[in-house]
């Protein structure tokens, strides 16, 4: 999994074209930037997950387990809602993340804000669609954080 979260997304792109043709029959638009976006963004929500677990306090684990508890009720009851406001953070910073994918998906074809920045912004030499497409993403980046930030504190219990 390390070896596709190193790979700089715009060259898995463009390097996973002929499977992405294999899979949905077509190398360009919506649906082809969703199998190169799938496999950039699964290594990464694993090492967030898997962080986000890591951080819970083995005690709490040996407790529920010298309480009794079953593997699955320690997973219901424990890990999970220990690990919660954790998951929405990795949630919030891989949404984050695939924004920035899906952008840079636009210059291959896939559509969406990035196609219109590239396309008229940048080939075009339009300064106003480059910088409203900017603006654009940077206001959605930021609700995407607010919300999951209002999230994260709805979920934490201290």
């Amino acid at each position: 999994m390390n070896i596709f979260r190193s790979i700089p997304f715009i060259i898995l792109l463009v390097w996973m074209i002929p499977f992405t043709r294999v899979i949905v029959g077509t190398s360009i638009g919506l649906q082809a930037a969703i199998v190169p976006l799938t496999v950039g963004a699964a290594p990464f929500i694993a090492r967030m997950v898997e962080n986000a677990l890591l951080e819970i306090p083995t005690g709490l684990i040996e407790a529920s387990r010298a309480m009794g508890a079953t593997p699955l009720q320690i997973v219901r009851k424990v890990l999970l809602p220990e690990a919660l406001p954790g998951l929405v953070n990795a949630a919030t910073i891989t949404l984050i993340t695939l924004v920035g994918y899906s952008a840079m998906g636009g210059a291959v074809g896939a559509g969406g804000l990035g196609q219109i920045g590239y396309q008229y912004g940048y080939i075009g030499y339009n300064a106003t669609v480059m910088n409203t497409v900017l603006v654009l993403l940077v206001i959605l980046v930021y609700l995407i954080q607010f919300s999951g930030d209002r999230i994260v504190r709805a979920v934490t219990h201290k």
